[in-house]
């Protein structure tokens, strides 16, 4: 399985926007699509947004839909996570899987995790 790689964590007030990258050169050959996550210390990891490989279907965790964006960048070869508006209750580590199943509100990765990137959003 292909490992993803995650970037563009930071530090942002509440309001302010940050752009995540995961580098997807290749992934599992059955995998109809991927998802970003998010898990705190003591929580489990969250869905928060998805999208098919074909056609660029997506799907949002009712948390983040109208502030967050996922995208894809063939150019860059990388699947892109806009946060916007964003809130304290937005700081996690957050981590992309190349390959998820049960595409919708029970999203959940089946292929490798990377290292995430950690995002803190200070009040």
């Amino acid at each position: 399985q292909v490992q993803p790689v995650e970037s563009g964590g930071g530090l942002v007030q509440a309001g302010g926007s940050l752009r995540l990258s995961c580098a997807a050169s290749g992934r599992t050959f059955s995998s109809k699509a991927m998802g970003w996550f998010r898990q705190t210390p003591g929580k489990e990891r969250e869905f928060v947004a998805g999208m098919k490989w074909s056609g660029g279907i997506t799907y949002y965790a009712d948390a983040v839909k109208g502030r967050f964006t996922i995208s894809r960048d063939n150019a860059m070869k990388t699947v892109d996570l806009q946060m916007n508006s964003l809130k304290p209750e937005d700081t996690a580590v957050y981590y992309c899987n190349l390959d998820v199943e049960n595409f919708g509100a029970t999203m959940r990765g089946r292929g490798s995790w990377g290292q995430g990137t950690q995002v803190t959003v200070s009040s």
